[in-house]
């Protein structure tokens, strides 16, 4: 029973690791789509959310099987939980891509207020930092776990840098309230997409040490 149970459980890992994937590719290429001001590409990454959302259900649908049937003792079950949530965090990190997408679209051809350097800084962390989660979810390595949950705190800086900027863009030329506006929701999506990562950290943390974030 227990091998049964472990390789159900590494073939969650599996639909993980590819979920992860999927995740990672939809942020690169929506902060592509923005910069070439790419429409067609941005459709296509709002159309392909879907894909992500069925691996979603996928994954959940084989961990409940895997509880009701395999009868998993309670460090599986505080392993499944975890999983569960993490990709819950990963399905919504989809749709900020998506939602990023979505503003693309929305700006169509408009020029951009600003040289887009802060903005794809943020992508690049939050990417990493999606990458860096799973790895240390997979090796169970709490300290990389800690490591990333303060890393957020340079998304978080860039996040504010990239208003402040905006607001000031804003004051000087009403006119281009809007466009400013877009690449505020862009940013927005991108910091939450970091900020769930530091959900799975505090997933891996409180799976090896019994305790949550708050405690350690």
């Amino acid at each position: 029973m227990r091998t049964a149970i472990q390789q159900s459980l590494k073939e969650l890992e599996e639909l993980l690791l590819t979920m992860s994937g999927e995740v990672v590719r939809a942020v690169h290429r929506s902060i592509d789509a923005l910069k070439a001001k790419d429409l067609e590409e941005a459709e296509a990454i709002r159309r392909d959310d879907e894909k992500i959302n069925r691996m979603r259900w996928k994954i959940e649908e084989k961990a409940i099987k895997l509880m009701a049937t395999q009868q998993p003792v309670a460090t599986d079950l505080r392993e499944l939980i975890a999983l569960l949530n993490m990709i819950t965090d990963l399905e919504r990190m989809g749709d900020y891509a998506a939602g990023i997408a979505k503003i693309v679209l929305k700006s169509g051809n408009e020029n951009h207020v600003k040289p887009l350097i802060d903005i794809p800084r943020m992508a690049d962390l939050s990417v990493e930092m999606i990458e860096r989660s799973i790895t240390a979810w997979i090796e169970r390595d709490v300290e990389e776990a800690r490591q990333i949950h303060r890393d957020d705190d340079q998304v978080d800086e860039l996040y504010h840098q990239v208003i402040r900027e905006l607001v000031s863009i804003m004051i000087e030329d009403p006119s281009k309230i809007t466009r400013c506006t877009h690449l505020i929701w862009i940013a927005h999506n991108l910091e939450r997409i970091a900020d769930r990562c530091t959900n799975i950290c505090e997933r891996i943390i409180f799976l090896v040490t019994g305790k949550m974030m708050e405690e350690i």
